[in-house]
Parts: structure tokens; sequence; C-alpha cells
């Protein structure tokens, strides 16, 4: 593995000035005066009891380029999420309502999580690796290569409870300079796993075409991965997770039956699936109607829609209750308060 750069990746979790966060676009946005929120569309009967009567979508900030990847830090009342094109990670403060720069350069980093002992989690494009801050602000390298040959451009992440890291590595963040540095892929694009004791780096899914999101059931029985560059349609797959680490029984979740993109995934308590959705870039397809966030019940039913100004890329839960979705969409971080809470994920 390749060693960190201290005086690159050093920073510390408190103390981050407020600055200014414009350096994209920044989206008008009018929040609903009328309850419900007409934004929140119930497309099944049951998705009625997560709607809350009085809560409606709010737009916490604007100015990003690329919204991605949110982590909930629940000890620090704070949501961190990358700016990807910007190379940078936001930290918008749940207390104060401000937003400011948490890290620049990131190394274009894109998905983010905490792991058990609540370290920050990175999926990195320009390292082409995934990294862990220490809690003294030290910056490890947990993944850069496969046996010899560098990774692609590490995507989303999350953190199983018996510590062991997952994550998925397609060529984006090598295929040009918006979100990285150009380069030749030396690996398919894999779905991987860092195992929590040994920290063995191991390939569980060899076969998807852009693996990109992925979360695990409430449980941790299954594991869902997105995959977003399969046709005609994007397709989230569900794998049984054994209790080695392995993964078994492939069967198919999910499929976008049209022009709807799947990104990043969360799971709630009851086992439902929260997408970020927005075009497949298809000609024609209605931008306005697809962009937000789908809901699926754990048999792959879409159940609900959060319609969004943006197209979403990535969502989390957070706030004390973990009732609050907070949805990263392209140039804006937005949030919804929900009647369910995420499922715990570290």
């Amino acid at each position: 593995m390749s060693p960190a750069n201290p005086s690159q990746d050093t920073d510390i979790w408190r103390n981050q000035p407020h600055t200014a966060v414009s350096s994209g676009a920044h989206v008008p946005f009018v929040a609903a005066h009328r309850s419900p929120d007409p934004a929140i569309e119930i497309i099944d009967p049951s998705f009625a009891r997560y709607r809350l009567f009085s809560a409606g979508v709010e737009q916490l900030a604007s100015g990003m380029r690329w919204a991605e990847g949110p982590v909930y830090v629940g000890d620090h009342r704070a949501l961190l999420f990358s700016d990807i094109p910007n190379n940078r990670i936001l930290r918008f403060d749940e207390i104060s309502g401000h937003t400011s720069v948490f890290r620049a350069p990131s190394q274009f980093a894109n998905g983010l999580c905490r792991d058990r002992q609540g370290r920050l989690l990175a999926c990195e494009h320009l390292g082409r690796r995934v990294t862990r801050t220490e809690h003294d602000g030290r910056i490890s390298v947990l993944a850069d290569r496969f046996e010899g040959k560098r990774l692609n451009s590490p995507n989303d992440i999350v953190c199983g409870v018996d510590g062991s890291i997952w994550f998925t590595d397609p060529v984006f963040g090598i295929s040009g300079h918006w979100e990285g540095e150009p380069a030749t892929p030396e690996l398919g694009q894999n779905v991987y796993r860092i195992d929590g004791q040994t920290g063995a780096l191991s390939v569980v899914v060899n076969d998807l075409q852009g693996p990109n999101g992925l979360a695990f059931s409430p449980d941790q029985s299954h594991l869902y991965v997105v995959e977003s560059r399969a046709k005609p349609h994007r397709l989230v797959w569900r794998y049984r997770v054994s209790p080695s680490g392995t993964l078994t029984d492939k069967a198919l979740l999910i499929d976008a039956q049209g022009p709807g993109a799947l990104d990043g995934i969360k799971v709630d308590v009851d086992g439902n699936i929260w997408c970020g959705w927005g075009s497949d870039g298809s000609v024609g397809a209605d931008l306005e109607a697809l962009d937000g966030v789908r809901v699926f019940n754990p048999e792959g039913q879409a159940i609900g829609h959060i319609h969004l100004p943006e197209r979403c890329a990535n969502l989390a839960f957070g706030g004390p209750q973990r009732n609050r979705l907070y949805m990263a969409s392209s140039h804006s971080l937005y949030a919804l308060f929900v009647n369910t809470q995420g499922a715990v994920a570290y």
C-alpha cells in the first residue's frame, strides 16, 4: 500500500472555520407551503405510514458541483458529504445550520462512512484508495492495490458489524478530469471486502457493470449492490452474507424498468431500500418525474418517491433519532424528516 501524505491529508474533526462553500450552481428552491408536501408521492398505500403529515423537503445548502457520499456524525451533530469535482468534503452543522469545508483537498473523495470505532472511512478517486481518518487526524491507507495492481476509483462504502469494510470499485474516477484523473484500469470493476481482523482484501463480486451504491439489510444477513451500468435498465442485486464474509445466492431485487438511474442506497429499520434516483441519460426521459429518491420495500416493489428539483446521487439517515433523511443531490443538500429510522450502519 502507498503511504499517506501527512502534509496533504492531516485534518481535525472540529473547529473548521465556516467558509463560503459556493463553487457551483445555486439551485432555486421554494419549500412547500401546504401539508402534506406534494413532493412526497405515495406510489403504494404502504408508504403512507412513512410520510409525516407536517414535514416537508428542505434545502440545507446549495452551490456544490456534484454532491455525494453523505455520512452522519452523531457525536458532532453534523453531516459530512463530498463535493467531488471541487475536491473537498463539506460539513453541515445540524445545530447552527452552517455548511463549511471539512477537508480540502479531499483526493476527490466520494463515498464516506464510519467504522465501529467512529473513524471516518473515505473512498478516494485521486489516490485510487480507501482511507481511514484516525482520531488524531492522521490518514491511514486501508486499500489501494489488489494482487499488486492499482484499484480503479473506490466509489461507495459500508462497514459490517464485525468490523469488515465493503466497497465498490468502478472506473468513474479514472474516466476523465471531472472526478479524478484519467488512467487505464488495471483491474476489473469489483466489489471488495476488507477483513475486520486481518485487513486482508478480497473480491466478493466480479460480474457487475459499474458496481455503485451498496447497503446491508437491517440484520446484515444480506448485501444489496447497485449495478449502475446494467443494460437495458439499472439493477439492484441481493446477496446472502455468509459467516465467513463470502456472498452467495445472488438474486435480482430491483429493476429500474425504464430510464430511472439508481446510485447510492440506504436501508431503514423495516428493510425498505431508499435509492438515489434520476435519469440514465436516455433521450426523452422525464427528468422532473425521475429526479429525487425512489423507495422500495424489501421485496423490491416501488412504494414511494420524494421529488427533488435535482438528481439525488446518495443519501443518509441522520439526526439524534436517525429519522432525518439527508439527500446529496447534484448541486444541493436536501433533508426530510420521515416516520422511520435508518438501520444502524457503521
